[in-house]
């Protein structure tokens, strides 16, 4: 009743070309530009801290984390942590990525509001996550919790949406500082950017994805089409 084919072809096989893809072409961007040194030298770790440093930040600190790609900055601690193919490396790739999460520090400093309102929404999404599916299935016997469902897949999609301004605005801050710095030449500017909007779609294909979600439950809600399906 609740996965069904319906559900497959319109939401779940979409979504999962679209992160295959967006997936897919970050791997292949990175790994291209990873074979590039860029023209400074610089390591990510360095360039990181280069940025964070001339923005006048420094109650950041930048650390190592294992995993592939699996850089980000946590606000909490005020730590900037790097994969060991960015930390290290002084490819375009590895400083392209080092400095757009830098770029999420500098947004954490001066209190940027898509950064902020994500941050709000991050424990309620991660509630919606947790049972939406749940409650939209108990809908289906008691049609009120169908609603609240349907609620709860708005938070993530919401989350999903606030998510693309706060990581585009990372990337043009790293683009911004990688010439200015000096960690790139201007003939590199745009490999470097090829790197981070690659990495930019996967958020794309996320929302993508949770647009999907929201719209599949609404109809089979009546919400959106008129009558509700069993």
């Amino acid at each position: 009743m609740f996965f069904d084919m319906q559900y497959m072809i319109l939401v779940m096989v979409p979504t999962l070309v679209l992160a295959g893809l967006a997936s897919l072409l970050v791997k292949v961007t990175f790994n291209r530009y990873a074979k590039v040194r860029c023209y400074s030298g610089l390591t990510g770790a360095q360039a990181a801290e280069r940025m964070l440093r001339s923005n006048g930040i420094f109650d950041v600190t930048v650390e190592e984390t294992s995993g592939f790609l699996s850089d980000h900055y946590d606000p909490s601690k005020k730590v900037l942590r790097l994969s060991p193919d960015v930390y290290g490396s002084n490819s375009l790739a590895a400083v392209g990525i080092a400095c757009h999460e830098a770029g999420h520090a500098m947004q954490h400093a001066s209190q940027y509001v898509p950064l902020v309102l994500r941050t709000a929404l991050v424990p309620v999404t991660n509630i919606s996550s947790m049972f939406a599916f749940y409650v939209v299935a108990a809908g289906f016997m008691f049609r009120p919790l169908l609603y609240v469902g349907c609620a709860l897949f708005a938070v993530a999609f919401l989350f999903s949406i606030v998510t693309l301004p706060v990581e585009w605005d990372a990337s043009a801050r790293a683009k911004q500082h990688l010439v200015s710095a000096g960690i790139v030449s201007p003939g590199q500017e745009a490999d470097a950017g090829r790197v981070l909007n690659a990495a930019f779609l996967t958020y794309v294909a996320g929302a993508v994805g949770s647009l999907l979600t929201l719209l599949y439950y609404l109809m089979r809600s009546g919400i959106i089409g008129g009558r509700s399906r069993d």
